[in-house]
């Protein structure tokens, strides 16, 4: 198969290298240019997988989705919406496009584009990427880890096994399909985890300091987060919906054996360094609030479900960095009353 990978930042070129050595063919675009930069015609790997690995750096997207089987998407949250749009009137009638991860309920955001363009196509949602990764240089890259297993949802709904059989064939592992993209906004446990260190580390973030994620997962911010977190499960009954824990997801994704959040921490630590935020940049924290917290949030009060210490984490890092956080633009034209049908048929065309 041919996959178009968009977005070229770590993930991106990792997923990239990781089809390709499973026997596909990639092509890499950058929507800026920059993260191609310094690519020609392959990358080195290194890490869980490794090798040389031949990709079509693309000149513009048009070229990069031209033939193409499948697209991935792989950008920041803040740049998803632009992207979708921008690819929308160049996509395939059909061809499936996978969203890696996938932000808040940006399936829905595309499905809506594409029933205003009167076309059709699978949208997967998947709730983590399929690669751990490092660029290391401009044509150098590192797969840290491969996730055992991956939860994958649709638009429409029906579409997840299908989907989840193509994902597996890209990338090896297995998919896990869900009832529907709700389950894969409600899976991220990212959000849980940044914002109870964002809250505990906030003068290290703000003096820059440099500091290891895992090293500072100490036993007070274990209990925030696992306080934050089972609100995110309780909401994720509410929705009907059992998504992996804190613990379990963080045992998936960096193999270390499930138990007490600390312990895992100091294994976590002592296995490789993950760096913390430096500076209190309020676009790396909005990925965790806005198209997180803040998202559940108002999942939450449509059902009538309260949520004190998800709201509560939401004020006070608001109040830290002075900005509102809560301006969610994947969700333009969303209407939460009709959320069920949507999540199962995807926008009428």
């Amino acid at each position: 198969m041919r996959l178009a990978v968009l977005g070229a930042g770590a993930v991106g070129p990792g997923a990239a290298a990781l089809a390709v050595s499973r026997g596909h063919r990639a092509a890499l675009w950058s929507p800026r240019g920059g993260g191609t930069h310094g690519i020609g015609s392959s990358l080195a790997v290194q890490g869980v997988i490794s090798g040389t690995a031949r990709v079509d750096v693309a000149v513009d997207v048009a070229r990069a989705l031209a033939g193409a089987d499948a697209v991935l998407v792989s950008v920041p949250p803040h740049a998803l919406g632009p992207v979708l749009r921008r690819i929308v009137p160049m996509l395939a009638e059909g061809v499936p496009v996978l969203l890696a991860p996938s932000h808040s309920l940006a399936p829905l955001l595309l499905d809506r584009l594409l029933a205003r363009a009167g076309r059709r196509a699978p949208i997967g949602a998947l709730a983590t990427p399929p690669v751990v990764a490092e660029r290391l240089s401009g044509d150098e890259l590192r797969i840290l880890a491969l996730p055992e297993r991956v939860e994958l949802a649709s638009i429409p709904a029906a579409a997840a096994e299908p989907l989840a059989r193509l994902c597996t064939d890209l990338f090896g592992m297995d998919f896990l399909p869900l009832g529907d993209a709700l389950g894969t906004a409600l899976a991220a446990h990212e959000p849980v985890l940044q914002a109870a260190l964002a809250l505990g580390n906030v003068t290290r973030i703000e003096a820059g300091e440099d500091w290891d994620q895992h090293g500072r997962m100490t036993p007070a911010i274990c209990r925030l987060a696992e306080r934050l977190d089972a609100e995110r499960l309780a909401l994720a009954t509410a929705y009907g919906h059992a998504v992996p824990s804190l613990a379990a997801a963080l045992h998936r994704r960096g193999g270390v054996p499930q138990g007490p959040l600390p312990v895992m921490a100091r294994a976590l630590a002592a296995a490789r360094p993950t760096p913390g935020l430096r500076g209190l940049d309020v676009a790396q924290l909005a990925v965790s609030v806005t198209y997180g917290l803040a998202l559940w949030l108002r999942l939450g009060a449509a059902r009538g479900l309260p949520m004190p210490m998800t709201q509560a984490a939401v004020a006070v890092l608001e109040a830290m960095t002075g900005s509102s956080l809560s301006a969610d633009d994947l969700l333009e034209g969303l209407d939460l009353q009709k959320l069920p049908a949507l999540l199962r048929d995807g926008h009428a065309r």
